[in-house]
């Protein structure tokens, strides 16, 4: 997984979903986007294993705002927030679940 965002901080009102206590993956999708629904599966899985983490998928059609936000250029985009909700990694493209873990890993 690629660097963060230094500096940016999302919280439950801007992801339309509670953060998880100890971290958070959000993940950008759209509709037509065939790896997202392997990312969602892979997120979901890793976020079920590890106590204190949340998966919240966001469309990114639906949330243009956030998209220019956070310079979200392709789907599926994966932020691993810390539980203060600071983005500790991003990533593009679909991930490997040893990559999601060893992110978590930075980020708890």
């Amino acid at each position: 997984m690629d660097g963060g965002t230094p500096g940016q901080r999302l919280d439950a009102a801007q992801l339309g979903a509670e953060l998880g206590e100890r971290a958070t993956l959000v993940q950008f999708s759209t509709a037509f986007c065939q790896p997202c629904r392997a990312t969602r599966r892979t997120l979901s899985d890793v976020a079920a294993m590890v106590d204190g983490v949340a998966h919240i998928e966001i469309d990114a059609e639906a949330h243009l705002t956030l998209v220019r936000q956070l310079d979200i250029t392709k789907t599926p985009t994966v932020l691993v927030l810390d539980g203060a909700g600071n983005v500790v990694r991003r990533a593009s493209g679909q991930p490997r679940t040893a990559d999601v873990v060893a992110a978590l890993g930075r980020a708890i």
